[in-house]
């Protein structure tokens, strides 16, 4: 397990600062805290021999005050850094996954839990280790480069014992990561089970299978637990080993030092100085140590949240760049045409099959309404998940422009009518026209409070025309260049459904609108027809 994975700098902007800030403090508080070990010997030297105390005792304040002030800043700056972190990694996850097609998204447990605990638990990783490593790599080598103007045995000392340290952490560390990746796949486990079991409850009760799948729970959290426990053992038992080495190069610097203090090889100022630096070159890695099962966790999430393609394709830009970039193409795409979106060539197989679904499939969807029509199997929905950009063709090319898709169960989470209306739009001054170009204004009266309707799961509460409406208000909403519409008027009553046709047919009106249908009477007002049948197109 790396100390530091140099992809958060890279990717994460917003780590770049914090990390140089907390660099600059973990210098300063090395210079203090060397600076207090020669303070300190002052005084006491000044006390042995009768001096006068107030010059080393106001350099001891001084340099503890600073130290002091210091520490809190660091910390205050790690806190500040966890939370910009933490969030920004959480951003760009989600919006990699949104981005990315379907066959390569991970499932919603795994989905859940690396956005979840996993960008919560690089927060530790930044707040506690971070400045613990920085400061691992700068004080040593101040304290050990002071030692050796002060006493050069006692830095050989120190210099010969203290790569045992990383060293050991380092064996260490492998059984820790191989714990750490156990206890993160058993968490994704118990995360994807437990939601099954949510998502089932009601026909596990309905069969009287509940209390049964609630055993299976629980042995699920054991192994985590268990799990767990394991990672934490390792973790104490390397912190302990770092202690155990540390105190022991430390006790040989001092019993070295008395004996040659006793021999009057050195003064007692020298004496003094070198003893209280020794552990000022030991103790920053040993925090590491003491910190190192934050850092395991955290590394783990960090290597789940940070892309693993090419960084031109995944990138964690800031929201200021993306703003900025947004604004740069609206710029230039301002009055342009809407883009085209075009097939070349395309084939799609199914990952574990031998055969494809579509074979050389090539067009150019045209404005107006085309229809995706051909029997039940033949690769219709697999053809416009495709043109979504939820699926990756095998080979082909697809130029392909905005787009909105309207799935045959479209998302309608549990809010109002207004927030599932405006779900995913930015322009929500236009609500009023869309409900008026569609319609939706007519379903209003129908219902308690109007737009502030309180819905259930998958729109509870709606019919099912009232839904098809919904969500095509929302498509009449979105700034896409191309709407993909799957099975409109399906499971709709011939009212609703002719209902559906003339608004799909408006809305065809304003930009290509792509379906998927085997409804006649739909695909007669279509102003083009795209027929699948055995892997083959024909216009």
């Amino acid at each position: 397990m790396k100390p530091f994975d140099p992809r958060l700098v890279k990717e994460v902007p917003a780590t770049r600062v914090p990390v140089v800030v907390l660099g600059v403090l973990g210098g300063l508080s090395g210079v203090a805290a060397i600076s207090g070990a020669f303070a300190i010997a002052a005084l006491v030297v000044a006390l042995v021999r009768g001096h006068s105390l107030t010059g080393p005792a106001v350099a001891v304040v001084v340099v503890f005050v600073i130290r002091g002030l210091l520490s809190l800043l660091t910390e205050q700056v790690a806190s500040w850094a966890a939370t910009r972190i933490s969030g920004a990694l959480r951003r760009d996850y989600l919006r990699r996954m949104l981005a990315a097609p379907a066959d390569e998204r991970p499932d919603a447990a795994r989905l859940m839990t690396v956005s979840t605990h996993g960008a919560s638990a690089v927060e530790p990783y930044v707040a506690r280790y971070l400045p613990s490593l920085v400061a691992a790599a700068v004080v040593p080598p101040l304290a050990v480069l002071c030692l050796l103007f002060v006493d050069w045995s006692s830095a050989l000392i120190v210099v010969l014992t203290l790569p045992l340290l990383p060293v050991f952490a380092a064996l260490i560390g492998r059984f820790t990561q191989d714990a750490t990746e156990k206890r993160w796949k058993t968490q994704t486990r118990l995360s994807g089970h437990f939601l099954d079991v949510m998502r089932g409850l009601p026909t596990l009760v309905s069969y009287g299978r509940a209390e049964h799948q609630a055993e299976q729970v629980s042995a699920v959290g054991d192994r985590h637990r268990v799990a767990t426990v394991r990672t934490l053992r390792i973790a104490f038992m390397s912190s302990a080993a770092l202690e155990l080495l540390a105190t022991i190069s430390v006790a040989i610097v001092a019993v070295w030092t008395g004996m040659r203090l006793a021999w009057d090889e050195l003064e007692l100022g020298v004496a003094l100085t070198a003893i209280l630096l020794a552990p000022e070159a030991y103790w920053p890695i040993r925090r590491v140590g003491q910190e190192f099962h934050a850092a395991a966790d955290g590394v783990e999430a960090i290597d789940s949240l940070l892309p693993s393609a090419p960084p031109d394709r995944w990138s964690c830009r800031s929201d200021e760049e993306r703003n900025r970039t947004r604004r740069n193409q609206g710029a230039a795409d301002a009055g342009a045409a809407r883009r085209a979106l075009v097939l070349d060539g395309v084939r799609y197989r199914y990952p574990g099959t031998d055969h494809d679904v579509l074979d050389d499939v090539s067009f150019t969807v045209e404005p107006g309404l085309t229809v995706l029509a051909g029997p039940s199997g033949c690769g219709k929905t697999t053809l416009l998940e495709l043109l979504a950009g939820l699926r990756t063709p095998t080979a082909g090319t697809i130029e392909r422009p905005t787009t909105h898709l309207v799935t045959q169960t479209p998302f309608i989470a549990p809010m109002s009518v207004r927030d599932n209306l405006l779900f995913g739009v930015s322009d929500t001054s236009r609500l009023d026209e869309a409900m008026s170009a569609t319609g939706f204004e007519r379903i209003l009266g129908t219902l308690p409070v109007g737009l502030e309707t309180a819905l259930g799961d998958n729109g509870f509460g709606l019919s099912a025309g009232q839904r098809a409406r919904l969500v095509l208000t929302r498509a009449w909403l979105s700034d896409a260049d191309v709407l993909l519409v799957d099975e409109p008027t399906a499971h709709l009553d011939p009212e609703a459904a002719d209902d559906v046709r003339d608004l799909i047919v408006d809305l065809a009106a304003r930009r290509p609108v792509v379906v998927v249908s085997h409804d006649d009477e739909l695909i007669d007002r279509a102003d083009h027809t795209i027929r699948l049948a055995h892997r083959a197109v024909a216009r």
